[in-house]
């Protein structure tokens, strides 16, 4: 899709309401409800995060997502698909600002040359105890990525028409942090499985896109 078309249909989303719980649950591990279910967030005083969902056109105008795959590193999200964003610092004024920072940091993308469009529904991570809140920016005069070399293995610049794509939605066995062998659902994006936290929030942006492209 041209990107300002796409601009243009990406204002709407400002009112709509946020799908929420039900759009994560569509790719969530069944370990992953019932954990829910079972456990209050608050109870485990979550560490807070701010990631950043970006679009932007390449050059030949073509809407495209950004996500980034993580370094190899010990930690639960290594070598991991995910969105540019990080944990909260005491310099920011609120999750946006960090969204924002981490962007910047990670990317290279400036935060004033950002417009977020809208807030979305908060994430949480059990296994790193991290609550996330994702943002859907745009980014219409983007100049070259610049990534951050001790964080970011590789950029993936996701076709938007590929995120869209139901037949990019798959099923996968995989082994995670907290159990083996278990069956996740997952988007396959530029040959990378996304899953998990990520692959949660990206429903969410996907069932607001449909509501207005």
């Amino acid at each position: 899709m041209d990107f300002n078309e796409f601009y243009q249909l990406a204002l709407k989303l400002k009112n709509l309401p946020l799908p929420g719980t039900d759009s994560h649950n569509k790719m969530s591990p069944d370990l992953r409800i019932q954990w829910l279910k079972q456990n209050k967030v608050e109870d485990v005083n979550p560490k807070r995060a701010g990631v950043m969902a970006l679009f932007y056109p390449d050059v030949e105008q073509e809407t495209r997502l950004l996500l980034i795959l993580r370094k190899v590193y010990k930690g639960v999200h290594s070598n991991q698909i995910g969105f540019p964003g990080g944990k909260v610092e005491m310099i920011d004024k609120d999750l946006r600002d960090t969204a924002l920072r981490e962007t910047h940091e990670e990317v290279g993308v400036p935060p004033k040359e950002i417009e977020v469009i809208k807030g979305l529904s908060e994430v949480y991570i059990p296994p790193s105890n991290f609550l996330v809140k994702p943002y859907i920016g745009v980014y219409p005069q983007p100049k070259p990525f610049v990534k951050e070399e001790k964080e970011v293995e590789s950029l993936v610049e996701v076709y938007l028409k590929d995120f869209m794509d139901d037949s990019n939605h798959i099923q996968e066995i995989l082994s995670t942090s907290y159990a083996k062998n278990i069956n996740v659902p997952a988007f396959k994006l530029n040959g990378y499985t996304v899953w998990g936290a990520t692959a949660m929030m990206l429903s969410e942006i996907k069932e607001l896109l449909r509501q207005v492209l």
